[in-house]
């Protein structure tokens, strides 16, 4: 089976060595007397051989046939197939450390040195010797063959009733005549206005390019434009006139994940499409049988559509362990959409793009770069200095041609930008004169402080990661509804960034405080969505006088938004491009835990201290479990029944995440409870508010001061 797997980037050979070595591990007495005890059966010789490791043995046949040439091809690979890939000096201390078992049968190893040699020199790595940073992707590679090859051969043995569940019959074959009919039966009830005639031009022209060579493309569309369903109708198309194997898609923001899948499900059928990400519990699905599929299905993605997050995808690539490497082999051969491509984390943004350029070139799949907001993400950018320069991409295919100018035809907006500082009440008092309008901050704290501001007229309503993704959810839902209610006049809603891309709002007014360019046509992008109004209105203001300006990466974007000339046409694709090339010059490191220093270097990698600095979201984030909706039943079954995954699942709607030093200061109130190891509850209602959710307060102390 890894052998099969290998094949599929022209490396069959390889799969085999990975797999028949790591067989031969499984030859140890110790090993083969533990599997007979495991399974009921009499120890032949009676003998007690203590622990029952196998994994090293195959990397010591390895480096003894081969040489510490393949220590990172073949050894690394099965001595951790289980423990995750080592940093190379321990990779050699766990060969050398111990002897080969006398028991193991070298005489009968089939190893192919030669036809090893030639699917190298014959594979699409070949060509990439110059550049040897794309070599660990490689080597992750095939551990990743082998631990899926393992899990599902084990699998089949221990737990066949599961075995005979995995994998999805459909191929992207079978699923586009479903959607190409969804498109004609939309477009035969959609009315004739210029926006729905723009989309169906754009969908032509994603039809009619998605012919072109595997590589890498970018669709630039402005809010409204119908990005979404052409840009599937595009990866599907070309994935089947390149015969690929699936469509994966990768999104920043869990709330847009939840609505795009939501979508996809309608339309190909629950049993098609994979939801990948922290929020969603594959408990809920109601048909028995696609809900134990989807829930193998996460282990390895052996589904044809997936739909996961950026740090899912991200930092599987450059992780060291088996259960998140796993799925990396299903990638090779398929079409990813990043979609809000403008925001991957420029501190990390080499990485990610080399490990792009890594899979395109040797693992055949082509990469669609999606949103409004196109950054650069071509040639070489210079950063603060000549050692932070930015190595882009050679060449992007933009699916859009500047004739299109769809940024003037889709315009539905004007921007108002203000940069003087003004406080709370300032912004507060300009809201007020609009009776619908939608405000966007750039902190928890800023959207506090501005709702509480707000007059009690009408419905107000809060928005940030200081409630749960339930309160989340529920209120995104609400404002949905209250906005079509003609009969509710006023709907004012103070938000944070959450809302800022992909969450299908409409307000014919938007307020953003002052950011980066790409965040302000984001926010606009909730305004006057679907063309209700001639024109909207979105105002950019700085609450300076409050001493609250952007700050770390938020400050550096701003100040290449303010670097542009203040007449800029700021919807221009052009514009957007000088700003991306502003943002970059002010950038100190698109490296910023020197993922490169650990892992660029095929004689020396560090995968398992790579593992750990990869992350693209800040570790310095307890979760707290709040007082919410049905939160504290299922407390109530964690204490009685312990840890459970599905539970888990569940708890993880009613979770805010805090820093650290706020964590500590809800400590010191009393008002945490550990109630198993590192899982953090906080039950007292009085601290959760039914509007801005966690609050920081000490509310008994207030209560007291009242008093």
């Amino acid at each position: 089976m890894t052998a099969y797997f290998t094949g599929q980037f022209c490396l069959p050979s390889w799969g085999y060595a990975l797999g028949m070595l790591h067989d031969k591990g499984k030859e140890r007495d110790a090993f083969q007397q533990y599997i007979r005890k495991t399974n009921g059966l009499p120890v032949t010789d009676g003998k007690s051989y203590g622990e029952h490791h196998h994994a090293f043995v195959g990397g010591i046949l390895a480096t003894n046939l081969m040489g510490n040439s393949v220590l990172n091809l073949l050894a690394n690979q099965i001595i951790s197939h289980h423990t995750g890939l080592h940093d190379y000096a321990d990779a050699e201390n766990v060969i050398e450390e111990r002897p080969l078992p006398e028991e193991i049968n070298k005489k009968d190893i089939v190893l192919n040195i030669p036809q090893l040699q030639k699917e190298l020199l014959d594979s699409p790595f070949s060509k990439l010797k110059v550049s040897m940073k794309h070599f660990h992707h490689l080597s992750r590679m095939l551990f990743s063959c082998l631990v899926d090859a393992d899990r599902l051969d084990t699998e089949r043995f221990m737990d066949v009733a599961s075995w005979k569940k995995r994998g999805c019959s459909s191929l992207i074959t079978d699923l586009l005549p479903k959607f190409e009919a969804y498109l004609s039966e939309l477009q035969l009830h959609a009315p004739d206005t210029e926006v729905n005639r723009i989309r169906k031009k754009v969908q032509d022209q994603c039809s009619m390019t998605s012919s072109g060579e595997t590589g890498f493309y970018s669709l630039t569309v402005p809010t409204g434009g119908g990005k979404t369903l052409s840009s599937l109708l595009w990866a599907m198309k070309h994935a089947v006139n390149h015969d690929m194997n699936r469509i994966i898609i990768a999104i920043p923001y869990t709330s847009i994940i939840v609505q795009t899948a939501g979508l996809l499900k309608d339309i190909f059928g629950e049993e098609n499409v994979l939801e990948h990400h922290s929020n969603f519990n594959p408990d809920e699905i109601k048909n028995e049988k696609v809900r134990e599929k989807a829930k193998l299905a996460t282990e390895n993605w052996d589904y044809p559509i997936i739909v996961t997050t950026n740090v899912q995808l991200f930092e599987s690539m450059f992780s060291n362990k088996p259960s998140d490497c796993r799925k990396l082999h299903n990638i090779v051969n398929s079409v990813l959409i990043l979609d809000e491509v403008q925001t991957l984390p420029t501190n990390f943004l080499q990485p990610i793009v080399d490990s792009l350029k890594a899979y395109q070139e040797m693992f055949g799949v082509s990469v669609l770069f999606t949103t409004a907001s196109q950054p650069v993400l071509s040639g070489i950018i210079k950063g603060t200095n000549p050692t932070t320069n930015f190595e882009g991409i050679d060449h992007i295919t933009e699916i859009i041609p500047n004739g299109f100018a769809l940024h003037d035809k889709l315009r539905r907006v004007t921007l108002e930008i203000d940069n003087e500082g003004k406080t709370y009440d300032d912004i507060a008092a300009k809201m007020s004169v609009y009776n619908k309008v939608l405000c966007i901050v750039n902190t928890r704290k800023d959207a506090k402080e501005l709702y509480d501001r707000l007059p009690d007229e009408g419905v107000k309503l809060h928005l940030s990661r200081m409630m749960c993704p339930a309160h989340v959810s529920e209120t995104i839902f609400k404002i949905k509804a209250l906005l079509k209610d003609e009969s509710q006049p006023v709907v004012r809603v103070i938000a944070t960034q959450l809302v800022e891309a992909g969450v299908d709002i409409d307000f014919p007014v938007v307020f953003r405080q002052e950011t980066g360019l790409d965040s302000v046509l984001q926010a606009a992008g909730r305004c006057n969505r679907e063309g209700r109004n001639a024109v909207g209105t979105t105002f950019v203001f700085s609450l300076a006088a409050e001493k609250r300006i952007p700050f770390g990466a938020m400050e550096a974007a701003n100040s290449a938004r303010l670097s542009l000339p203040a007449d800029s046409d700021w919807f221009a694709p052009s514009v957007m491009e000088k700003y991306f090339h502003q943002l970059y010059s002010r950038t100190n490191t698109f490296d910023d835990k020197k993922i490169k220093h650990y892992l660029y270097n095929d004689e020396a990698m560090c995968f398992k201290t790579a593992s750990k600095k990869f992350k693209l979201i800040d570790d310095d984030c307890m979760n707290i479990i709040v007082n919410w909706g049905i939160s504290m039943e299922l407390v109530e079954k964690l204490k009685e029944s312990g840890y459970t995954y599905p539970l888990m699942k569940q708890l993880a709607k009613y979770t805010v995440g805090v820093h650290r030093s706020d964590f500590d200061k809800l400590v010191s109130y009393g008002a945490i409870e550990e109630v198993l190891e590192g899982i953090y509850v906080l039950a007292d209602r009085g601290q959760y508010d039914k509007n801005t959710g966690l609050s920081l307060d000490n509310h008994w102390m207030e209560e007291l001061l009242m008093i």
